[in-house]
C-alpha cells in the first residue's frame, strides 16, 4: 500500500482575498478551490488566516562555520520556520569566509541535513571579503550549491574596478551582485546615523551620503556592463530616489529593505542600548516613511531580514564596543503587517510578492514564490492577521537573543509553515522535519 502525505487547509484566505481550501499531496499543491473533501488528508482549519507562498529571505546570517556560539544553520533554520520562511540565503561572512566551493557546499549540506528550509549559500565577491581580488565565483556557481548571488555583505566592494569585474563575471550564468552600500572612508569609526541625535549623544555619525554614493556609482556601473545589481538594506530617502531614477531608465537594479528599517528610528539610540546598534544604522523618521512608500510602489523590490545573531557578550556591553546587528526572522512578517498592511500601503498580495515571489525571482530559487499555483511545491506560510503576540527574547528559536523588539506587542501570528509539503510549524510550535512522513 502506498502511503501519501496529504494535508488539507480549510477555509483559507488567499493573498488576493478569495476564500478557498488548499489540498497538499506528496509535497505539491494538488488543488485550490472551495469545499474540498479528502478523507485521507490531515485537516487544518485555518479560517480567519491568510495563506501565503512560503517566505523567502534573500539576506540571512547563519554564522556557521565559525560562530556557532551565535547561530548554526540548524538553529537559524528553526528560527526561519518559526517566522514562516521556507528559504534562507546564507551570507558569506563566516569563518572561514564562503569564498570557495568547499565552504558553500558545506553550508548547503548543513541546510539539507536540517531539512526545515532551503538554505541557499551566498558566495563572497572577493577573497576573504577584503575587496581586493575576486573570489572563486565560477567554482561556487558550478558547485552543488549552484550559487547565483554573491555579496561581501558586512563590507562594501569599495573598489570600482573590482566591482566592475565582478559584475562582468557573473553575466555568464545570470548571477547577481548584492552590494553592501557603504563608502568606507566616510564611515570610519561611525556608530549611528549622522544627525541631530548623534550630535547630542556624542557618537560619531554615519552620513546618508556614504550609502548613496555607492548606490549611485554602482547603478552606473551595472548600466555600463549590462549586468545585474541588488542593493542590500537600503536605509535612506536619497538612496530610494537614486534607485527610482535608475529603474526609470531601465537599469537592471533591485533593492531590499529590512523590517527594522521600516519601523525603528535613530531616536532609539538615546537609550545607549546597543540592541539598537545595526549596520547600516537606524535612520530618521523621514527615511522610514520614504522606505515604506518605496516598498509600496515597487521601487524597493523586497523585504529581507538581515537576520544578524550575536552572542550575549557581543551586545551586552558599551555601545562603542558592541557588534552591529539584530535578529529578524521571527518578527519579519509581523513588522511588515504593522508597517505596510495595517497602514494600507500593501495588500496581502503585495506581501506575497515582496516576501516570496520577488526574492525567489531575484535569487533564482526554483520551487519558491509560486503563489500557490497548482502543481507547485507546497512551500506555504499561514498567518492569523487578527491575533497579536508579545515578543520575548527568551522564547526565540535562534541561539542568540539580540532582538530589538523584545516586549513589543505585534500584530499577526505565524501559525503554520509547510516546507516541501510537510509541516515544520503547527499552531506556532516547531515540529520535526520528519513530521507527516
Amino acid at each position: 500500500m502506498t502511503i501519501t502525505n496529504r494535508y488539507l487547509l480549510k477555509a483559507a484566505m488567499l493573498p488576493q482575498g478569495d476564500r478557498a481550501d488548499v489540498l497538499i499531496v506528496d509535497g505539491f499543491i494538488n488543488s485550490v478551490s472551495p469545499n474540498i473533501f479528502d478523507n485521507e488528508a490531515t485537516v487544518f482549519d485555518v479560517s480567519g488566516s491568510v495563506v501565503l507562498p512560503g517566505l523567502v529571505d534573500l539576506h540571512t546570517h547563519l554564522r556557521q562555520p565559525g560562530r556557532e556560539d551565535a547561530e548554526t544553520v540548524l538553529s537559524g533554520s528553526q528560527s526561519g520556520a518559526k517566522g514562516g520562511f521556507t528559504a534562507l540565503s546564507a551570507m558569506a561572512n563566516t569563518s572561514p569566509v564562503a569564498d570557495n566551493a568547499g565552504v558553500v557546499e558545506q553550508v548547503f549540506r548543513l541546510g539539507q541535513e536540517a531539512g526545515l528550509v532551503d538554505v541557499f549559500p551566498i558566495g563572497a565577491v572577493t577573497q576573504g571579503l577584503k575587496g581586493e581580488s575576486l573570489s572563486e565565483i565560477g567554482a561556487m556557481a558550478d558547485s552543488i550549491a549552484g550559487v547565483r548571488v554573491f555579496s561581501d555583505d558586512g563590507n562594501c566592494v569599495f573598489d570600482p574596478l573590482v566591482m566592475r569585474r565582478a559584475l562582468e563575471y557573473i553575466k555568464k550564468f545570470n548571477g547577481v551582485i548584492a552590494q553592501h552600500a557603504q563608502e568606507p572612508r566616510l564611515t570610519v569609526g561611525s556608530q549611528m546615523n549622522e544627525g541631530n541625535v548623534s550630535a547630542i549623544l556624542g557618537l560619531k555619525g554615519w552620513p546618508a551620503v556614504a550609502e548613496e554614493a555607492i548606490i549611485a556609482r554602482d547603478v552606473l556601473l551595472v548600466d555600463h556592463v549590462k549586468s545585474r545589481l541588488h542593493i542590500c538594506h537600503v536605509t535612506t530617502a536619497g538612496g530610494v530616489e537614486i534607485i527610482r531614477w535608475a529603474k526609470a531608465r531601465g537599469i537592471n537594479v533591485t533593492a531590499e529593505v529590512t523590517p527594522h528599517h521600516l519601523l525603528l528610528t535613530d531616536e532609539l539610540a538615546r537609550s545607549y542600548d546597543p540592541i539598537f546598534k545595526v549596520n547600516p544604522p537606524l535612520r530618521s523618521e523621514r527615511d522610514v516613511m520614504a522606505l515604506r512608500e518605496a516598498l509600496a510602489d515597487g521601487t524597493i523590490d523586497i523585504v529581507a531580514t538581515d537576520h544578524a545573531p550575536h552572542s550575549v557578550e557581543s551586545k551586552e556591553c558599551e555601545w562603542q564596543e558592541a557588534s552591529f546587528g539584530m535578529l529578524g526572522l521571527e518578527t519579519a512578517l509581523s513588522i511588515v503587517q504593522k508597517t505596510m498592511v495595517d497602514t494600507g500601503l500593501l495588500t496581502w498580495a503585495g506581501v506575497a510578492d515582496r516576501l516570496s515571489s520577488a526574492p525567489a525571482r531575484i535569487g533564482g530559487y526554483e520551487n519558491h514564490g509560486n503563489n500557490l499555483t497548482i502543481g507547485s511545491k507546497a512551500n506555504i506560510t499561514i498567518i492569523n492577521p487578527d491575533a497579536t503576540w508579545i515578543v520575548d527574547r527568551d522564547l526565540v528559536a535562534s541561539k542568540s537573543r539580540n532582538t530589538p523588539f523584545h516586549g513589543y506587542e505585534l500584530p499577526g501570528v505565524v501559525t503554520h509553515t509547510f516546507f516541501n509539503g510537510l509541516p515544520t510549524l503547527i499552531d506556532g510550535l516547531l515540529v520535526s522535519k520528519k513530521a507527516g512522513s
